[in-house]
């Protein structure tokens, strides 16, 4: 991937920090797609997801994280499958749903008891969640049943003001959303086949 850490990005960065601390909306790239950013501290940050997408409340918000190390902060009962996905997949367009921790708001899970997580590897989407300290939501950028943008260009013409920061990463380079897979699930399920294909799984971890 190309270093996109320009100086302007990086002012938007410290920008998109900032907002986030206060409990405010951000949106910004990934190696898949852009995606809408609140920090899990501002639990009250997450319905303005929902109000902006349209997006049904039942479903979860997943997360992005900075690091592999972050999946204890968030996770519990963690499976030996994950660290082995992780070898393999992370960082990258791989999101695993596990037991969430209590750091975990119930307003991004849904009141769920399970979360899920993916480390990013696009610089702009690492240097968000380093910079913050904690992981964010990493939900598409876009207005629910509508194509999943890959420019910034194409956030704004979904979603407007209706977010407190648009980060102009540029074109986000894979362009297709994560493959899901649920460890919570015995065998594992894929629940949505993304960048990575089943058949590519399978080579790693036995899924239905």
């Amino acid at each position: 991937m190309d270093n996109i850490i320009t100086p302007a990005v990086a002012d938007q960065i410290k920008a998109g920090i900032l907002i986030l601390k206060k409990g405010g909306v951000i949106a910004f790239p990934t190696e898949t797609v852009y995606g809408i950013g609140v920090s899990i501290a501002a639990a009250a940050a997450a319905e303005r997801i929902y109000q902006i997408k349209g997006r049904a409340k039942l479903k979860a918000l997943p997360l992005v994280l900075s690091n592999v190390a972050q999946v204890s902060e968030v996770a519990i009962d963690v499976p030996d499958m994950v660290w082995i996905l992780a070898e393999r997949f992370w960082p990258g367009p791989l999101t695993v749903i596990v037991k969430k921790s209590a750091r975990v708001p119930d307003s991004i899970t849904s009141g769920g008891k399970t979360v899920a997580i993916r480390v990013s590897s696009h610089p702009v989407a690492v240097a968000l969640v380093a910079g913050l300290g904690v992981p964010i939501t990493g939900t598409s950028a876009n207005l629910s049943g509508k194509p999943s943008p890959v420019t910034a260009v194409e956030v704004f013409n979904q979603l407007g003001h209706t977010v407190d920061l648009i980060i102009d990463g540029g074109k986000c380079p894979g362009g297709i959303e994560s493959t899901i897979i649920d460890l919570t699930k015995n065998p594992p399920m894929i629940i949505r086949e993304g960048a990575i294909p089943r058949d590519v799984i399978l080579s790693v971890c036995k899924v239905v």
